[in-house]
């Protein structure tokens, strides 16, 4: 007969019950799930209706919104740069040019406004040293036959260049580079997933040493994902969600469903390895690591909401996806994670990886981390000095940080796409015409015509700021003017042209039409007025995400102290991850390694969402170890040595998941490493180094020597008595755990 257990049960909270429920209903768990997936992933075809567009802020999206309002679609201009071979004589140049001009108007149907040196005003379409001529075309409508008109265009281009191989004809404009850049993504998107998953695989059947263990993390975070995107789709007819987001959304999903996984698989090992059955040990793991993940699953959240004070349309849809795939996955860790395990037993484990698996299946302390935590917690001051002064000196190059986005052009390597070096070598000859600047006024009568041929005249007073050649059609209503700026379209040459042009070209000429509405939209403008706004809201992003931060570490951990360390130990990685950034992107360090073109700047929306996005999922492994801490702690007799014990144990305990997991979250992020866009190499650089060095010196070291210095004051919270009240509740319920694991 079972001895009596006289400890009483502690009171289950939510995560216990929800979980509890789902390990005894496993059959309606996993179905439920499974219908949620599947409802998800077939909403999109409930609902009529496209996808909302994002719009641009400031200037330059109220330009988009012009435009977007006519029925006759846009303004879509090509440019075709030709020059001579060596030793050729400028005639040469003139016959390829004159053929392509023919060429071109032989196709009316497909292109107007076609423009030349052949033309009036010819001198404006040849270079400055006289070496090169341009000639531009306008791509007609309507939109359903834009394509076939586009290709059509393109293949008389293609059919002139064969005719000449004694010539060069570099294409770059409006409709190639988009192209361009589209398939870069698409590209981006098959490589990121081809890769992405063998490399979480492989390091999931290292981190458990079994094929069916590895395999549960996997369906999680897959069907998570699955989900995530299928309310994308619906929602994506309010809130605007582009293809850009979707790389973040999908390795961001991948990454906290299989880390969530683990934290919960792991502590179910540790209860079954101390003798405890399956339900006891899901009932003890839902209560701490399922308490953990649903708490740090929250903090990802609510820090993500941040973005939303920036009221950049872009950061909508980024906002709405991450929060969605992390939610899902908290919500599948805390339901059909324990009925899966529940259902599975001891089966878990099948398929052990020889030798590999007998060690991971053991679920034991980490060697390695306790010895480091020993001695951390004995020299507190000198090694966490130490680790401090490192990450500070790491930082330093974040204060020379220069936030500036990547051109079309400028996006893609070298090599990779034959419009963006065509658009290299055309911004080198001519520069601004593959990426102008747009006028967009709101009539394109005989006046605001005439007005908009006196920007030539300011063209040729502003001292180069202002290039020519400077064209304009009509868009429905309206009239788009291109004007070609000085500079490479998004460095501070470019931005002080694009603010002539605002202050004092526009308002001279089609600014001074009366009752016509004018806005300078265009690849120059748009990053300058998204990089203004994003500035302008950055300290109100800030400000509601360390207050946020805060407040939820307060509750979850009762203390004040706590909090306070927790954000300064997370700043601290953020700025060391900031100065890689700058040294290794803005710096041009490892420029050939991870084949980028350096442009002395960071992508302006970059160090912002880095600093949200990290600032949640840094809560993953901390509030993991915390915990881990706090109930080893709480069941220490107190004083000096039994907090350390406590630190110790908490750190060897959890160090070896939170190292798995971290190993999981770099690999998945250094996928972004090998894309071609650049912003994605500095996402993911700066992402990885920021875990790699958030798992390792922050959690390893600085974290156990912070709490080693704080003592009893990093678990109390001044003047309630939190610390006494909490040994005393975490005492009672070890007391039962222990009675439990004797019976």
């Amino acid at each position: 007969m079972l001895r009596r257990i006289k400890s009483e049960r502690p009171r289950a909270g939510l995560v216990e019950s929800v979980a509890g429920w789902s390990a005894r209903n496993r059959t309606a768990a996993i179905a439920a799930w499974l219908l949620l997936v599947v409802v998800a992933v077939l909403s999109t075809s409930l609902l009529p209706g496209g996808q909302v567009r994002s719009t641009e802020p400031g200037e330059a999206g109220r330009g988009q919104r012009m435009v977007s309002a006519q029925d006759a679609g846009d303004s879509i201009r090509e440019n075709v740069m030709i020059r001579a071979g060596a030793g050729r004589a400028p005639e040469t140049r003139r016959a390829v040019t004159n053929d392509l001009v023919a060429a071109l108007r032989a196709i009316p149907d497909a292109v107007r406004d076609v423009g030349s040196p052949l033309g009036a005003h010819g001198g404006r379409w040849v270079s400055g040293d006289g070496t090169a001529d341009l000639v531009t075309f306008e791509i007609a409508g309507p939109g359903a036959e834009f394509d076939t008109h586009r290709q059509t265009a393109f293949d008389a281009v293609e059919k002139v260049a064969r005719q000449h191989p004694e010539a060069r004809l570099d294409q770059a404009g409006d409709s190639s580079l988009a192209s361009a850049v589209d398939q870069g993504i698409k590209d981006d998107m098959k490589r990121a997933e081809t890769t992405s998953l063998p490399l979480t695989v492989v390091i999931l059947l290292v981190v458990f040493g079994s094929l069916v263990a590895a395999g549960i993390p996997l369906l999680l975070s897959a069907t998570a994902v699955a989900a995530a995107f299928g309310l994308l789709d619906t929602l994506g007819r309010w809130v605007p969600f582009n293809s850009a987001a979707s790389a973040i959304v999908l390795l961001i999903g991948m990454a906290v469903g299989i880390d969530y996984s683990l934290f919960h698989l792991r502590r179910v090992r540790e209860e079954r390895a101390a003798g405890r059955g399956v339900q006891e040990a899901l009932r003890i793991a839902s209560r701490t690591s399922g308490h953990a993940v649903v708490v740090s699953g929250l903090t990802v959240m609510v820090c993500m909401t941040g973005l939303l004070f920036t009221g950049v349309d872009v950061f909508k849809g980024l906002t709405l996806g991450t929060v969605l795939v992390v939610g899902l996955a908290v919500l599948g860790s805390v339901t059909v994670l324990p009925a899966l395990v529940a259902a599975l037993g001891d089966r878990i484990d099948l398929g052990r990886i020889p030798w590999l698996g007998r060690r991971r299946t053991a679920a034991g302390r980490s060697r390695i981390w306790t010895a480091v935590a020993r001695r951390v917690v004995r020299r507190p001051v000198l090694t966490g000095g130490t680790a401090a002064l490192l990450l500070a000196v790491m930082a330093l190059p974040a204060f020379g940080m220069h936030l500036q986005d990547a051109t079309q052009i400028q996006s893609l390597p070298r090599g990779v796409s034959a419009a963006a070096d065509a658009g290299a070598r055309m911004q080198q000859v001519f520069p601004g015409v593959a990426t102008p600047a747009r006028v967009v006024v709101s009539d394109n009568g005989p006046k605001a015509r005439a007005a908009a041929d006196a920007l030539h005249e300011q063209a040729a007073r502003s001292k180069g700021a202002l290039r020519e050649p400077i064209t304009m059609v009509p868009v429905g209503d309206l009239l788009v003017v291109r004007v070609p700026l000085a500079g490479a379209g998004t460095d501070p040459e470019s931005a002080r042209a694009l603010e002539f042009l605002r202050e004092r070209a526009v308002p001279a000429t089609v600014g001074a039409v009366e009752g016509a509405e004018v806005a300078v939209a265009g690849r120059t403008a748009t990053p300058y007025d998204f990089t203004r706004q994003v500035n302008a809201r950055t300290p109100v992003v800030f400000a509601f995400v360390l207050v946020l931060a805060f407040v939820l570490l307060v509750v979850a951990f009762r203390s004040l102290a706590l909090p306070l360390v927790s954000i300064a130990l997370n700043l601290l990685s953020i700025g060391a991850a900031y100065g890689v950034l700058v040294a290794v992107f803005q710096g041009g360090r490892l420029e050939s390694l991870l084949d980028f073109n350096a442009y002395g700047g960071v992508v302006s929306w970059l160090p912002l969402f880095m600093f949200v996005i990290l600032f949640g999922l840094s809560m993953d492994y901390h509030i993991f170890i915390l915990s881990r801490i706090r109930e080893r702690w709480a069941g220490s007799r107190g004083g000096p040595d039994g907090g350390h014990e406590a630190i110790v144990g908490g750190i060897a305990v959890s160090a070896g998941v939170v190292t798995s997991a971290a190993a999981i979250m770099v690999g998945v992020f250094s996928v972004f490493t090998t894309l071609s866009a650049i912003e994605y190499k500095m996402l993911g650089t700066g992402m990885a180094v920021a875990i790699l060095i958030d798992a390792t010196v922050v959690r390893g070291v600085l974290l156990p020597a912070a709490l080693a210095l704080l003592g009893e004051r990093a678990w109390t919270l001044p003047g309630r008595g939190g610390s006494a009240a909490l040994r005393t509740r975490d005492k009672d319920t070890h007391a039962y755990e222990s009675s439990t694991a004797r019976a």
